[in-house]
């Protein structure tokens, strides 16, 4: 009846590199949705698409600022902290002729 133990991993051996969910999008893909997010936060609805830019960026980033760390997911999530506190200061009522820029 021990014995019985040890086969479950003989049977359905893991492989090293897939250690992670293979479900949902890789990190690359994210990193690009943000940049893109962040260039069209700009233009349209920055105020939804720059933490969206953010989001992204940062699971791009794998969730941590230790590491290797993509150019696509800085990108995303410095462009998209830009283009969220620009949606704020024009939500606020700062306008152009009156000393912000």
């Amino acid at each position: 009846m021990m014995a019985s133990f040890g086969h479950g991993t003989r049977r359905h051996p893991r492989s090293r590199g897939r250690t992670w969910s293979r479900t949902g999008p890789d990190r690359a893909t994210l990193g690009i949705i943000g940049v893109i997010c962040a260039v069209a936060g700009f233009f349209v609805l920055g105020i939804v698409l720059g933490p969206a830019a953010i989001v992204c960026g940062w699971l791009a980033m794998g969730r941590s600022w230790a590491g290797s760390r993509p150019v696509t997911a800085v990108v995303a999530l410095v462009l998209g902290a830009i283009d969220t506190l620009l949606a704020v200061i024009w939500l606020a009522g700062a306008t152009p002729g009156y000393g912000m820029f």
